[in-house]
């Protein structure tokens, strides 16, 4: 998929069978759009996105815009009414929902349009895919190092400060390839926090201690390492920290697995009882152009996916001093799998042959052996580029295989090849690796 072809339009004309044009080129800060629309579409991206269960669909459906008076003047409509209405609508095609959590700007006033202009802390660009049954959720740091129009080489999160959703979305889409963008969605951090406390906290292994102090954005972050529930504050906290090693790329890995948190806690039905809760708070938060109609499409189609068809992928680079460069190759392999329309007759599957494919192996086993003896193993059928990384903080049961790079197959075929383990569809893995293999007891439990 060469890189430089002529830009495709960035917006599609349709979502679920319906047509529905973008509109004129007039800037989208100054288009006006009911508080309840951008209501749905922040319960879009958190449903969608995060909370890809049962609970995610109902969650848009009971969210109906016409609240206030129905269009007939006669109230609110009930509970399973909106339910209804909300069934009749379907997704027709891939759509792609670019995500973008924004930093507060502080001398902003409360309820402006000003608080959606600060700095993207989170960009997040994902394809709802009724083809294959997938959501994918691509997550870009927000240092990657990019050319904005206009304004020079700079880091990606800049370019919603320079000119808000639209040179965003230019950006972006060039970034990956001239990937087309149906869709945005921009939130307040503010909901984060206050939604983490209203479903009553998330359950999430920390990794190492955490503690670190933002006084321009009023972030105090104090957590210690363990298997723990965190509140909305400290959720917050533990998805933004990047003082260590990783820097940027340590709080998208951290994102990932806050949203694999999410996911397993909002998937409990009794969830439920909160949503009048939720709809209060999120009605505060989110600026977006999706329609309620795109918006029941997508809902519809959350309701159907299983868990496991969440793919979580990390935008391909390298450290470069306070940037994140792009691997432009790989990025091209990463759309060509999971973005386009025709993947099939874009992928080069010449990156997934055993001698070149880079494996590299985590030890969360309890048995000093365990590495080493899966690194013959590998060798033995050909995959001689592996390496042996840290060991992994916890001990896991079952073998992890982290599609690092977002190659959903060559992460199947290591599963064939050693006749055990799951594969995960993050990039929770080691970075310079194509796939990581995190090495469970039942690797070790083999060679006793």
């Amino acid at each position: 998929m060469a890189r430089g072809v002529k830009q495709r339009k960035l917006v599609s004309s349709t979502v679920g069978g319906r047509g529905s044009q973008r509109g004129s080129q007039k800037s989208r800060s100054q288009r006006s759009r009911p508080s309840v629309w951008r209501t749905l579409g922040w319960i879009a991206a958190f449903s969608g996105v995060s909370l890809v269960s049962a609970f995610a669909g109902m969650t848009f459906v009971l969210m109906s815009p016409f609240q206030g008076t129905n269009h007939r003047g006669q109230g609110d409509p009930s509970w399973l009414e909106m339910i209804t209405r909300g069934l009749q609508y379907g997704m027709g095609r891939p759509v792609n929902l670019l995500v973008l959590g924004v930093d507060k700007v502080l001398d902003a006033p409360e309820g402006s349009a000003e608080r959606f202009r600060g700095r993207t802390d989170t960009l997040l660009l994902a394809r709802f895919n009724p083809e294959n049954g997938t959501i994918t959720v691509l997550s870009i740091p927000r240092d990657t190092r990019i050319e904005i129009p206009g304004y020079g080489i700079d880091k990606i999160n800049a370019a919603n400060v320079y000119g808000e959703v639209d040179l965003t979305v230019r950006v972006v889409s060039k970034t990956l390839n001239y990937t087309p963008i149906d869709r945005y969605i921009r939130i307040d951090t503010g909901a984060f926090r206050e939604l983490v406390d209203l479903v009553g906290g998330v359950e999430v292994n920390v990794p190492k201690r955490m503690v670190y102090t933002d006084h321009t954005q009023k972030l105090y972050i104090d957590l210690q390492p363990g298997l723990q529930t965190l509140n909305g504050e400290q959720a917050e906290g533990f998805v933004r920290f990047r003082y260590d090693e990783l820097g940027d790329i340590g709080r998208a890995q951290r994102q990932q697995m806050l949203i694999k948190a999410l996911q397993k806690k909002l998937a409990n039905p009794i969830m439920l009882t909160q949503l009048p809760k939720i709809y209060g708070v999120l009605r505060k938060y989110v600026d977006t152009d999706l329609t309620f109609a795109e918006l029941m499409a997508i809902a519809q189609f959350s309701l159907r996916i299983e868990p496991d068809n969440l793919r979580l992928i990390l935008l391909p680079g390298r450290f470069s001093e306070s940037y994140w460069l792009p691997d432009y190759d790989r990025i091209d392999r990463v759309v060509a799998e999971h973005f386009s329309d025709h993947p099939s007759k874009l992928i080069d599957h010449t990156w997934r042959e055993t001698s070149t494919l880079r494996i590299a192996l985590q030890n969360a086993s309890g048995s000093s052996e365990a590495a080493q003896d899966m690194a013959d193993f590998l060798a033995h059928h050909g995959y001689t580029n592996v390496i042996i990384s840290e060991e992994w903080y916890q001990q896991a049961p079952e073998t992890e295989i982290v599609a690092q790079q977002g190659d959903i197959g060559a992460a199947q075929m290591i599963r064939s090849v050693l006749g055990m383990g799951r594969v995960s569809p993050n990039s929770t893995g080691v970075l310079s690796s194509d796939i990581t293999i995190r090495i469970g007891r039942d690797w070790a439990a083999v060679l006793h």
